[in-house]
């Protein structure tokens, strides 16, 4: 399970490690997102390569398509995607905010119509760790609900109600040997729903809590804010994973507070979109100005990318909307948030986790 290794002296921020079915996870630690199976353009050798140590995928996704039958024939997520280290799965709660996606929501759980096919799923807490068992994830995640930000408190009150429920049916589900089962903490921007939520679950005795509820549209002071008030809650011997986060000033904020693990689909989403992360800010890559310049995308940055090609190159691939572009970008905004993430891990052993987070923050 999760051993706490060190806190840094001047700070909240913890180095630690998980221990899954498929290897130690060491803490801080980023998941690419990988939400269909896949994470975008990439293939598991490069994300071996920049030390990727786990990803995250969306059980609910995998349960439309390509369903359960074919992935428990396949002999579980793993061997699907070819992938040997540890997996994490949402359990879909969050697709409820999402406006392409009709949900009607009860107590029992979710109903859903499909409009590819237009069939409707009724998913519960049960059904959504039957399928994790059969994905065969490293940690699954318990069903929660998720409030658009903004909610009213008694929509966020209900919400809670309901994530508490459904935590405690799927508190006595079966699982599979040495799978981690992570609960997810709700409450919007209300102390006292955050409070009730988090004692309530941390009182089930769960292997591990997400922080959910956040990155949806709040303010990023406050997130700092519920993040500062919400983490103590979760014991010290606990994992914390606060979830949707991944650009480079809120994962250093969140690790200073004390979060373990992240994901975010933003390194791979800008990169899609020309938006390459550097050390001096930001290159927006389809900017004429990039026609003919022959460095490197970060002249200090030793992914692949960086090594091989120019920001011309770059600039001329996006430009003819050629693939490789997006798989070239891809892995240079990816290899760089893990960079920060490994930093952050020995800066933390090292008790310099402040000086450490000042000197990203000002490249």
């Amino acid at each position: 399970m999760y051993t706490l290794i060190h806190t840094d002296k001047n700070t909240g921020a913890r180095a630690g490690k998980l221990r899954t079915n498929h290897g130690i996870i060491d803490t801080p630690a980023f998941m690419p997102v990988a939400t269909k199976a896949t994470v975008k353009t990439l293939t598991p050798e490069e994300l071996y390569e920049m030390g990727t140590q786990t990803l995250i995928s969306n059980a609910f996704h995998l349960y439309l398509a390509p369903g359960m039958e074919v992935l428990q024939r396949a002999g579980g997520l793993h061997r699907f995607m070819n992938w040997n280290r540890a997996i994490f799965t949402d359990s879909g709660g969050f697709q409820m905010i999402r406006k392409d996606f009709p949900f009607k929501v009860t107590d029992e759980g979710i109903v859903y119509k499909n409009p590819r096919d237009g069939k409707k799923y009724f998913y519960t807490p049960r059904v959504c760790l039957s399928n994790q068992r059969i994905l065969g994830s490293d940690v699954a995640m318990i069903l929660d609900e998720c409030p658009p930000y903004g909610s009213d408190y008694s929509t966020v009150e209900a919400s809670v109600e309901r994530t508490i429920k459904w935590a405690e049916i799927a508190k006595n589900e079966e699982k599979n040997r040495g799978q981690l089962f992570f609960a997810i903490l709700q409450g919007g921007t209300f102390a006292e729903l955050r409070r009730k939520c988090a004692e309530v679950l941390v009182g089930m005795e769960f292997d591990g809590y997400g922080i959910g509820g956040l990155s949806i549209g709040e303010p990023k002071e406050t997130m700092k804010e519920v993040l500062r008030y919400n983490v103590p809650f979760v014991p010290e011997d606990k994992p914390r994973y606060l979830m949707g986060v991944g650009s480079p000033a809120e994962l250093l904020d969140a690790i200073e507070c004390g979060i373990d693990i992240f994901d975010s689909a933003f390194p791979t989403r800008n990169a899609r979109h020309q938006s390459l992360m550097t050390g001096k800010g930001t290159v927006d890559i389809a900017r004429r100005k990039y026609a003919q310049d022959f460095a490197p995308v970060d002249e200090i940055c030793g992914c692949y990318t960086c090594k091989n090609y120019t920001r011309a190159y770059l600039h001329h691939l996006f430009k003819e909307s050629e693939l490789l572009a997006l798989r070239l970008a891809s892995i240079h905004n990816l290899h760089f948030i893990q960079s920060i993430v490994q930093g952050a891990r020995e800066a933390i052993v090292e008790d310099r986790f402040a000086e450490f987070k000042r000197s990203v923050m000002t490249l």
